[in-house]
C-alpha cells in the first residue's frame, strides 16, 4: 500500500510564525507542510521567508479564509490566495462564520474562482464552532456551487463531533476530497456547548492511536494514499514539547507508528494499540 503524504498542520505550532512552522516540518522529516496566514502580520517579506523554508517540501495547504457576513470576498482573503499562488500551495482551507447560507455560497463560489486561477483547490471545512457545523451542510454548499476547484475537508475530530461516521465518508465522490486532516481525541464529550467544542478543537487533540476516534475505519473510508495533514492541536503536546522541531517530530513519529498498525499482516489480525497520550 502506498503511504500517504504526511503534512505538518500549522495548528500544531500555533505560537510560531509561518516560516518557523515550515522550517520545523522540514527538520522533523515531513515531506509536506501547511502554511498559516495571518493578515495582520503577513508581508511580502513573510512570503519570501516561507518560500525559502519550503525548499523540498510540498505546501499542502494555506489557511484560513473565514467567510464573514456579506456577499463579497474581503481583501484579506484575496491576499491569502495571492500568497498561496506564489508559494505553490495545493489547497486553501475555508471556514464560514456567516449564518446566511446564500451569502456563504456566493463567497465560496468566488473563492473557488480565485483559487482555481491560482492553481489551488478551495476546500470547505465544517466544524461545530462555525456557521456550517456538519458534513451534510458542507456537502450541500460544495455541491450547490458545483465548481471543479471545490472540495470538502474531512477532519477526524470534526467528523466525529457532528455525528457523522466513516461510512458517510466512504460514500463520497473521491474527487471532492483533495486531502484530509488526521488526529485523535475522545470519542465523546462530557458537554456539547461552544466553549467545550472550542477547547476540544484547539487544545484537546492527540496524535493518531493515542485516543478513541475510529481512525482505522476512517482511513479505510478515505481514498487510497490521500494526503493527510496532521492536525494535532494539543495543549499536552505544547506543554511536553516546547521546541517546535521536537513537537513536530513527536507527532510525526506517533502517526507513523499508528500507520504501521493499520497495515495488518493478514485478514482479521488484531490492531496494534497506540501509545498513551502525553500528560
Amino acid at each position: 500500500m502506498t503511504p500517504p503524504l504526511l503534512s505538518l498542520a500549522a495548528g500544531v505550532l500555533p505560537e510560531f510564525p509561518p516560516e518557523a512552522i515550515v522550517r520545523a516540518a522540514a527538520q522533523a522529516g515531513y515531506p509536506a507542510s501547511g502554511i498559516w496566514f495571518d493578515p495582520e502580520t503577513w508581508t511580502e517579506a513573510t512570503t519570501r521567508a516561507v518560500q525559502t523554508e519550503l525548499s523540498g517540501l510540498v505546501p499542502l495547504d494555506i489557511e484560513v479564509v473565514w467567510i464573514r457576513p456579506g456577499r463579497t470576498v474581503p481583501a484579506a482573503a484575496r491576499r491569502l490566495i495571492d500568497a498561496g499562488a506564489v508559494l505553490g500551495a495545493r489547497n486553501v482551507l475555508i471556514v464560514s462564520a456567516n449564518p446566511d447560507p446564500l451569502e456563504t455560497r456566493a463567497q465560496f463560489a468566488e473563492l473557488c474562482e480565485l483559487a482555481s486561477a491560482a492553481g489551488m483547490r478551495a476546500v470547505f471545512e465544517f466544524l461545530m464552532i462555525s456557521a456550517v457545523p456538519s458534513l451534510a451542510e458542507a456537502l450541500a454548499i460544495v455541491r450547490d456551487v458545483d465548481h471543479p476547484a471545490a472540495g470538502v475537508l474531512i477532519d477526524a475530530l470534526h467528523l466525529a463531533r457532528c455525528g457523522a461516521m466513516p461510512a458517510d465518508v466512504a460514500s463520497l465522490d473521491p474527487r471532492l476530497l483533495p486531502y484530509a486532516q488526521l488526529c485523535d481525541g475522545p470519542l465523546q464529550l462530557a458537554t456539547r456547548d461552544h466553549a467545550t467544542f472550542l477547547t476540544d478543537a484547539v487544545d484537546g487533540r492527540s496524535a493518531p492511536g493515542e485516543a478513541e476516534l475510529p481512525l482505522h475505519e476512517l482511513l479505510d473510508a478515505l481514498p487510497a494514499a490521500l494526503p493527510l495533514s496532521l492536525e494535532v492541536r494539543s495543549r499536552a503536546y505544547r506543554e511536553r514539547y516546547p521546541d517546535p522541531v521536537d513537537r513536530a517530530r513527536a507527532v510525526l513519529e506517533q502517526t507513523q507508528r499508528w500507520l504501521q498498525s493499520h497495515r495488518t499482516p493478514f485478514p482479521g489480525a488484531p490492531r496494534v494499540a497506540g501509545t498513551a497520550a502525553p500528560r
